[in-house]
């Protein structure tokens, strides 16, 4: 049975709870730091990325360009401000900006691989995978942006399915990101949920409203992931169109529950 964070004392007192071998991981689309008051802001960003309490974020929609306040471009600013080692995964390059996935983490980062998940005429999508060093175990990360025809998801996510069976089924992995998909019974979801396992599926877009469970974090083996639950503060409401989901990941070998 997978916590709701939102059920629990504080995330604060679950952390302490928890030791090193535990990831805290969460996924966010920042909507290149535009939210939803029209203003472009990074450091409101930072703030929010702090106020999950997570060493380990994965985003989506991140412009590199400069902001016109800040002399470095968005994903550096995040990372000083955040105290994270970034990695990036551009899906869109132009002369004068790079836009698509990215990783910021405050774990050892051992490898870094990039996927292309483009679908025809359709705008240019990709999957950033990266492997963690959590407490000596080895944790590989999928981050992703799926698009937004029905037709292009089952795409992505058919080539996504041959990378994850290339995974040991001896190594945790996680899959988060902005899956673009709402219907339960959707053949991307269901071809993930049979995969990696069943996730919780939580309401995080609009930020303001959320009405669409878009936002999502699959862990393999399933009994690894010990909470799960979206971020909601005023700061995150305002921040960004998506609000972000959060998960505690353990990565010390354990049997499933019965």
């Amino acid at each position: 049975m997978v916590a709701r964070i939102s059920e629990l004392a504080s995330w604060r007192n679950l952390d302490r709870a928890l030791g090193p071998d535990c990831l805290r991981i969460a996924s966010y689309n920042i909507h290149r730091c535009r939210g939803t008051d029209g203003r472009t802001n990074p450091a409101r960003i930072a703030r929010v990325i702090e106020e999950t309490g997570c060493d380990t974020i994965g985003l989506q929609e991140v412009d590199s360009r400069s902001d016109g306040r800040h002399d470095s471009r968005q994903l550096d600013f995040l990372a000083r401000e955040c105290g994270m080692q970034a990695v990036a995964a551009h899906t869109i390059v132009r002369h004068e900006s790079e836009y698509g996935n990215a990783l910021l983490t405050r774990r050892p980062i051992l490898d870094v691989r990039r996927h292309e998940l483009s679908y025809g005429r359709c705008e240019p999508r990709g999957a950033l995978e990266v492997d963690l060093d959590v407490a000596g175990k080895v944790v590989r990360v999928i981050v992703t942006h799926l698009g937004l025809r029905p037709a292009e998801r089952r795409f992505q996510v058919q080539r996504m399915l041959r990378v994850l069976h290339d995974v040991p089924l001896h190594q945790a992995v996680l899959v988060l990101g902005d899956i673009n998909e709402w219907l339960p019974l959707s053949r991307p979801l269901r071809w993930l949920h049979g995969l990696l396992g069943h996730t919780p599926g939580e309401r995080s877009f609009p930020s303001r409203f959320p009405l669409f469970a878009l936002d999502r974090v699959w862990v393999r083996p399933r009994h690894a992931l010990l909470a799960f639950g979206v971020h909601r503060s005023e700061t995150a409401r305002a921040a960004s169109d998506h609000l972000p989901v959060k998960a505690l990941v353990s990565s010390a070998e354990s049997p499933p529950a019965p």
